[in-house]
């Protein structure tokens, strides 16, 4: 069972989605959701749905001063090496540049850091090793926009040092002495580019400046894809392009270790999507940092040896699985703690022997789970490693800022960030966390809510809507899947499949019966025969044995116990003509629910994503 939760449909004016049904010649059930998702300019709308959003490079400020870094250590013949993260975001972005480097004729080599031995970022004992190792120019990607002492001692050693990040700056403002490419530092007009969006403009300017062609970079664009959809950046804007364009690439990527990778994950290299990426290809590269050696990843994303591929792909898909035991077993115990403290405005959890490279995955399912900010700590003698996960609206990094006293490091997005501390210090670290958000959170940011992007009957279920509504895709953070609800539907024929972990029924709405699942879901609620559950699905196209058919793929239940739902706006609630609005809406009538809420029931069950290997 889910969290009880709120079901609301946004406002939604008639004339602005009969306008975008005329003019763009969609359906009104997508006309519906651009809509409530703010896209009611008909010019607007078909700039999303094209997904063709760019800039050049030349719009970073320092971007010049970045490229002429580069070209001077390249010309001199020194050595560069490119200093990335054990994410997925870090190896291909790290990838992305050693790539553009080699094209160049570089002497270039690179460095990842050890989750375990050197923790996140730039580190005093990293800049002195790279030294002595004959560095000359130190080119920093995910990461090095807070290493304001590190790249200054860098500098003391007679390392020249480019910084190409995304993180948030330091909160002092103070910022590196050294040339930098930041899509919020540099001033470009798309702020929400990931690490491998940052370094493919990048390596596109500088093969440019070196007379090369820049658009060799679009062989590049699959590693692009990988890091931003795993960096869980927002996927509008510049991010749809460029997500879109790499999984074309993907495709049909010449990469001998993408191919391995798809071969080892079951995946269809033609049928390669965000989700994809995100539950089969990206785990494994994430699993070479988490527990192993993350430059098993990098060599597998530069090798041109088959060979040599298929082994690292098979050793990533081994790490993987001792990943996920280590996630259950971490998991379970966090889950323990949670219910021994009960609920609290925020939780910090902590054990013995928390694998540092899992604790991250392990706050994401507690935040997900009990809808509060999360940070996991793993501590290991004296020392501990913590990594946190938010909910929508809430700032994590200004809970890590409010018990910075209990911290030796921290840093990262508003989202997800980390920090390092004392053992002793975790107690205190708590309660100043769980303070921060116990004055700050409100009841709003505490509600869960399933926004409602369309109201559908049966009908309009088929094969033409769930290929209609692809074109929004691809789907994550800032673009969600859609959700669409059916009014009155009655949920019927339920069975298990998956070992019981999962549901299968059928949906009744409008006269039409329609396949569904639910994911990490083995029984419906009393009374969703009988229509008296509130069901919220996505509509996707299945392939079955070479078939392709639609299906609908359960979102969320609300037991609404019989309350009525809220119509803002005329006509008066309860009323016949109220009635015949939110039916008529659901029979696609023309008539657009002026906006819905159901209040919450008590229980309520909320489906997870289908489960990756």
């Amino acid at each position: 069972m889910g969290l009880p939760a709120t079901l609301a449909i946004e406002p939604c004016p008639a004339d602005a989605v009969l306008l975008l049904e005329r003019d763009l010649g969609v359906s009104f059930a997508l006309a519906q959701v651009l809509a409530r998702r703010g896209l009611t300019d008909p010019a607007a709308a078909r700039r999303f749905l094209a997904a063709d959003e760019e800039h050049p490079a030349s719009a970073f400020a320092g971007l010049d001063a970045a490229i002429a870094a580069i070209l001077a250590a390249v010309a001199a013949g020194d050595r560069i090496t490119v200093h990335g993260d054990y994410d997925v975001d870090g190896v291909t972005s790290t990838a992305l540049l050693v790539r553009a480097l080699r094209s160049i004729g570089a002497d270039v080599d690179w460095f990842l850091p050890s989750r375990t031995e050197d923790g996140y970022g730039l580190r005093e004992h990293t800049v002195r090793r790279l030294a002595e190792r004959g560095t000359r120019l130190l080119v920093l990607t995910d990461c090095g926009i807070t290493a304001v002492d590190e790249v200054a001692l860098a500098r003391e050693l007679g390392l020249g040092v480019v910084v190409v990040d995304h993180h948030q700056p330091r909160a002092d403002g103070r910022l590196p002495d050294a040339p930098i490419v930041h899509p919020v530092v540099s001033g470009y007009p798309f702020t929400e580019l990931c690490a491998a969006g940052v370094a493919y403009k990048v390596a596109g300017a500088l093969l440019e400046a070196a007379g090369h062609d820049a658009a060799i970079t679009i062989a590049d664009l699959d590693l692009v894809a990988l890091g931003t959809v795993a960096d869980c950046v927002s996927l509008t804007g510049e991010n749809r392009r460029l997500v879109r364009a790499g999984l074309r690439q993907l495709a049909r990527t010449e990469k001998p270790g993408l191919r391995a990778l798809m071969r080892v994950a079951q995946a269809d290299p033609q049928r390669v999507d965000e989700k994809v990426i995100g539950f089969r290809l990206a785990p494994r590269l994430n699993a070479a940092g988490r527990v192993a050696r993350a430059d098993a990843a990098l060599e597998l994303l530069l090798t041109h040896d088959e060979g040599r591929a298929a082994e690292i792909a098979q050793e990533l898909d081994e790490v993987n699985a001792r990943r996920r035991f280590e996630e259950t077993r971490i998991l379970q115990e966090a889950e323990a703690q949670v219910a021994a403290t009960g609920v609290q405005p925020a939780y910090v959890l902590a054990g013995e022997g928390w694998h540092p490279g899992v604790i991250g995955i392990v706050a994401s399912r507690i935040a997900e789970r009990h809808h509060r900010p999360v940070v996991v700590v793993g501590v290991d003698g004296p020392s501990a490693t913590g990594s946190g996960r938010s909910i929508p609206g809430v700032d994590l990094l200004a809970g890590l800022q409010a018990a910075a006293a209990t911290l030796q490091r921290f840093g990262g997005h508003r989202a997800a960030a980390g920090c390092t501390l004392a053992a002793a210090d975790v107690p205190a670290f708590r309660d100043a966390f769980v303070a921060h958000f116990a004055a700050t959170l409100t009841e709003e940011q505490l509600t869960v809510h399933e926004w409602v992007d369309a109201v559908v009957s049966g009908a309009a279920l088929g094969h033409d809507l769930a290929e209609e509504l692809g074109r929004l895709a691809p789907f994550g953070i800032g673009n969600p899947g859609v959700s669409l609800l059916l009014p009155a539907a009655r949920l019927t024929s339920p069975r298990t499949m998956g070992e019981g972990k999962h549901l299968r029924f059928s949906v009744l709405s409008g006269g039409r019966s329609a396949q569904a699942v639910a994911f990490g879901t083995s029984v419906l609620p009393e009374g969703a025969d009988l229509g008296l559950v509130a069901a919220t699905f996505t509509l996707e196209l299945n392939e079955f044995r070479g078939a392709v058919e639609p299906r609908l793929v359960l979102r969320r239940l609300v037991e609404t116990q019989g309350a009525e739902p809220l119509l803002v706006g005329e006509p008066e609630p309860g009323t016949v003509a109220w009635r015949e609005a939110v039916l008529g809406a659901a029979r696609v009538d023309r008539r657009v629910l002026a906006g819905v809420h159901v209040s919450r029931g008590p229980a309520a069950i909320d489906a997870p994503p289908a489960p990756g290997p």
